[in-house]
């Protein structure tokens, strides 16, 4: 009798559904799940549980699981917990059965302090069972919510998520989507149409490029679901098991003292020129460590975890060669979230500057970028980990303030030699400050050069600043490894408190 329930369970919605989920590319619960975690550490729960629907024939069509894995295994030696919806039963639409299965993981992740990764592949929520299916949604939300700062939540979007089933992985920390075979959307195309008679396909409306490029909900892209899978266990080796845990440290054949003399050229003499800031990530950090966080969504700031000397550190990084590096809603959005994370999960964030301020423009101030914009603001200050922020160009306005500045509270800022630090650029602050003396100057245009130069090398560069302790070091952009390493080093026992709340509003 065992062997013949497990022996169905493990059938899934039959051969013929098998086929179909690899003819569309795409790999099974089980399989998913046998490739995420290390080879045999997979332990299911739940294997038997079935829906008790009855209603619309629901009576005949009972499956062992319901229509998602559950347990716990290990991803290179770490405990995690794992759920896997499963497309060929009942289109791995969500009842209760399924909803209490994926809410029951949860909360063993909670009690064991372990990372919980998500499988998604979902029709969405079950007609046949009505109420029973939102009330399954709603409890998983209130744990998503309940684990949020306390272990790490990843969502794997590997086939449909439509309707409820999307605010799932929107609570989570991170959404990984599969091109062209993953979906998410609240309404599909075709009541879209019927509503507000706009015409688009899946692919258009809610597809993993969508995501990764114009919404910013998805965080990352695989072309297949195998690197879908292979980019969770990267992103694991980066963070802890829990928020009372430091993040794991690697051995590492990358010297802490290297120098590279490389970088004393790299940012451009003319401050008009544009140059690629991961160029700068690559060398001063381990070799080969940076991991890019919403690569493709609001380039003009990157993000993404990265080593110094084996220990895992967040980057926020302005992007010179989009738009400046100037910050604008989604930049503001994306940097903020992330600052949030590595604050939440004991994670140093170093801070690379070079922004000349914020994106001026009527959509971006009738869009909210006072309130964006102050989400990042709010992120850095209420941030307690070790931060420490590099001036490597422009540090213009709010701009400077918002990118970790030590009025943020950053422990330590370093500046390289050719930092420009002032409330505005030379050109714009010589047009108001000297607006009538160029006026009436008998060669305006060399009196407005003049003004340029004057005001530049009296106040744009880190001088003025490191006189007011708002800069700690000056440094060479060479050493600028082995002082973040120093850094780092320093600032691994820091303790820093802030005023008992129930909790702050974030400007949402």
């Amino acid at each position: 009798m065992l062997e013949e329930m497990r022996k169905k369970a493990l059938e899934g919605g039959g051969e013929e559904r098998i086929k179909k989920q690899h003819e569309k590319g795409k790999l099974t619960a089980r399989e998913r799940i046998g490739k995420l975690l290390d080879e045999g550490t997979f332990v299911e729960l739940g294997m038997f549980g079935e829906s008790r629907a009855t209603e619309f024939g629901m009576d005949k069509k009972r499956y062992p699981g319901d229509g998602v894995i559950t347990g716990y295994g290990t991803i290179d030696g770490r405990l995690v917990f794992v759920y896997a919806q499963d497309f060929t039963v009942l289109g791995g639409s969500l009842g209760e059965l399924q909803a209490e299965k994926i809410a029951r993981v949860l909360d063993l992740a909670m009690k064991n302090g372990a990372p919980v990764i998500g499988i998604n592949d979902s029709g969405g929520a079950r007609i046949q069972e009505g109420v029973d299916s939102l009330k399954g949604y709603g409890e998983i939300f209130f744990r998503n919510t309940s684990a949020s700062g306390v272990v790490p939540q990843i969502a794997v979007i590997m086939g449909p998520s439509a309707g409820g089933a999307v605010y799932s992985p929107a609570i989570m920390d991170f959404v990984i989507m599969v091109d062209k075979t993953a979906h998410m959307f609240i309404t599909g195309p075709q009541v879209i149409k019927t509503v507000t008679g706009e015409e688009i396909d899946f692919e258009g409306l809610g597809g993993a490029m969508v995501h990764n490029t114009k919404s910013g909900n998805a965080h990352l892209i695989a072309s297949n679901d195998e690197e879908a899978l292979s980019l969770v266990r990267k992103l694991i080796s980066y963070i802890p098991q829990n928020n009372i845990e430091d993040p794991p440290v690697i051995e590492t054949e990358d010297p802490p003292e290297r120098i590279d003399y490389e970088l004393d050229s790299i940012v451009p003499e003319d401050p008009k020129k544009s140059y690629d800031v991961k160029d700068i990530i690559a060398t001063v950090f381990d070799r080969d460590s940076f991991f890019e966080i919403h690569p493709l969504f609001a380039e003009n700031i990157v993000v993404g975890f990265a080593r110094l000397d084996g220990k895992s550190v967040g980057i926020v990084a302005n992007q010179p060669a989009v738009y400046a590096g100037v910050l604008d809603i989604n930049a503001s959005d994306k940097a903020a979230r992330f600052v949030r994370f590595c604050d939440a999960f004991n994670i140093p964030i170093i801070t690379l500057v070079d922004v000349p301020g914020y994106m001026p423009g009527v959509a971006q101030e009738h869009g909210g970028i006072i309130r964006h914009g102050a989400k990042l603001l709010y992120a850095y200050s209420e941030a307690t980990v070790p931060k420490i922020t590099l001036i490597m160009r422009k540090a213009y306005g709010g701009a400077y303030i918002a990118m970790g500045s030590k009025h943020l509270r950053a422990d330590v800022v370093y500046a390289w030699p050719n930092a420009e630090i002032a409330v505005m650029g030379p050109e714009g602050a010589v047009n108001i400050v000297f607006r009538r003396e160029i006026a009436k100057a008998n060669e305006p245009e060399q009196r407005r050069k003049e003004l340029i130069d004057e005001y530049r090398s009296k106040f744009a560069n880190p001088y003025v600043a490191a006189a007011r302790l708002y800069v700690d070091d000056v440094i060479y952009p060479h050493e600028t490894r082995v002082k973040l390493i120093q850094a780092l080093n320093m600032l691994e026992n820091k303790r820093e408190d802030r005023p008992a709340k129930k909790h702050g509003n974030i400007p949402l």
